[in-house]
């Protein structure tokens, strides 16, 4: 402002000094010492610690924090650095030292030493602030912490045992847990894993893991459980009991695609759909869908424990059918995130072609994907014999055919089969003897083909990139239609340290499960 007046104005300038101790000129500070006679002067990082010792378990990878707590910590990660600079804070304190900045200093990761380049700030003659840097060395110490040398010493010395159980003929629920439990890592703390007939048994060395995995499964699927303690051992001197628990699981029998004859019950809690309904989804709550009427519901675990009703027909018991004809008779509706459009049908079972001129008229919810020519399957309760008390309620009522989804079966049979771009991770376990391993291994490849063909069931799983792949000249198109599979983008990079399980081709890798 006053060089705008044209007033004349002083120039502000910086004192200077020379230096007691060299005589150079510098800024003055209250030692009137430059910064290289202050560092030779006086050593800030005296009496700062520059060598601690890490105690690591070398089979989980890790820490000890005393007294007895053990942290699972990845080398150079911003929290084994937190946790390296927590064991330096009570000795900069003693020595009022100020912590600035930390930075990792790589080493070979077989060198079993971690450094850390530490800055602090100390005040030294009369309250100048001096800054320096210096190297801390961290040498880590192997020690089996407790759960694992438990293992090491007997694999079978568990302490709760999860046994995980779904009374149907087939594994695709647990196909499909398998991958959900390996995407979030609930089974990290299982020390034994161990694939039963009718299910999977999980061995953790603490009550708190055992418990914490139900929770888990309880939030994927609808559960219900109890859990039974025996005492093992009991010392009268100091009252100490241990106890060898068991949570015993059960999954819901309803299954993905499952047709159901709804008791009146559950019909009347949902709006009184059905009675003939499909199941089009299973979380933590069943989703039901009327297919004559795109009506829809959702059970949750409680709601269904209460009924307890069973599937009429399960996808095991599905017919394939062409499609003679069929005509939409309403718009597209959005059910749950998927699309449906209701149609008129006229179908025939492929085995009755050149036997007989058996043909159904129904209604079906897949008229968005079928068209004159195309195989679906579907279940025939044209002949089907059931044994359910609520369906003969409905007989006259109910529908000859129920559609369940488009077949790509005989379009993958015309076309030479080449391995997969994807693949899948599997939990290590243990197979007991009474599990059929060829049915394990057919059941695998029909879950394969449905995540091809079904997005939605892609969505919460993990898909890897298979390095192997040869991609082919020979395109997947048949008849001028693309075959479902799996888009590129979907696909996560391969890491070479995780177990890989491949596309089905391989019977040694059946050893696990999942929906």
């Amino acid at each position: 402002m006053a060089g705008e007046a044209g007033m004349f104005t002083v120039q502000q300038t910086t004192g200077s000094v020379l230096c007691c101790k060299c005589g150079i000129r510098m800024q003055p500070n209250a030692a009137n010492m430059c910064v290289k006679c202050l560092r030779s002067e006086v050593d800030i990082t005296e009496g700062l610690l520059k060598r601690l010792v890490l105690v690591h378990c070398p089979d989980c990878e890790s820490y000890l924090q005393p007294p007895r707590t053990w942290v699972k910590l990845q080398l150079e990660s911003k929290e084994l650095l937190t946790f390296c600079l927590k064991r330096l804070q009570k000795n900069m304190n003693i020595n009022k030292a100020k912590l600035v900045n930390a930075e990792f200093i790589w080493t070979e990761p077989h060198s079993k030493r971690v450094k850390v380049k530490v800055s602090v700030q100390k005040e030294v003659y009369h309250g100048a602030i001096l800054e320096q840097s210096y190297l801390v060395e961290y040498v880590q110490q192997d020690h089996m912490c407790e759960s694992c040398s438990k293992v090491a010493a007997n694999p079978d010395q568990w302490v709760a045992a999860v046994q995980l159980r779904q009374h149907v003929s087939h594994r695709r629920t647990f196909f499909y847990l398998e991958q959900l439990i390996l995407k979030h890592g609930a089974a990290a703390r299982a020390v034994r894993i161990k694939q039963m007939d009718h299910g999977i048994d999980f061995y953790f060395t603490s009550r708190s893991h055992g418990n914490k995995f139900v929770e888990f499964i309880g939030k994927v699927s609808p559960i219900r459980s109890r859990s039974d303690k025996q005492l093992v051992s009991h010392d009268v001197k100091s009252s100490i009991y241990n106890y060898k628990y068991t949570f015993s699981v059960e999954i819901s029998p309803i299954c993905r695609e499952d047709l159901i004859c709804l008791p009146p019950k559950a019909a009347g809690t949902l709006g009184n759909i059905g009675p003939i309904v499909i199941c089009t989804k299973v979380t933590n709550s069943i989703a039901l869908l009327d297919p004559h009427t795109l009506k829809f519901g959702f059970l949750d675990a409680d709601q269904y424990w209460r009924t307890s009703f069973k599937s009429l027909l399960t996808s095991r018991q599905l017919v394939e059918y062409i499609v003679l004809d069929i005509e939409p008779v309403s718009s597209e509706v959005i059910v749950g995130g998927t699309k449906y459009v209701l149609a008129d049908a006229q179908v025939a079972r492929v085995s009755d072609f050149g036997k007989n001129d058996i043909m159904f008229n129904i209604k079906t919810h897949l008229g968005h994907l079928l068209k004159p020519g195309d195989l679906a399957l579907g279940y025939d309760l044209y002949s089907a014999n059931t044994n359910d008390m609520e369906l003969d309620k409905y007989r006259g009522y109910i529908p000859e055919v129920v559609l369940i989804k488009k077949s790509y079966e005989e379009k993958r049979q015309r076309r030479r089969p080449k391995p997969r771009s994807w693949k899948l991770k599997s939990l290590v376990m243990e197979v007991d003897e009474k599990v059929n391993e060829d049915k394990v291994a057919s059941e695998y490849e029909q879950f394969l083909k449905d995540i091809e063909e079904n997005p939605e069931l892609r969505f919460n799983i993990s898909l890897y990139q298979n390095k192997d792949y040869q991609p082919s000249e020979v395109s997947s198109v048949v008849d001028g239609e693309e075959l479902p599979s799996v888009p590129f983008s979907e696909l996560l990079a391969e890491l070479d340290d995780l177990e890989l399980r491949d596309d089905g081709d391989d019977d040694d890798d059946k050893d696990s499960m999942a929906e």
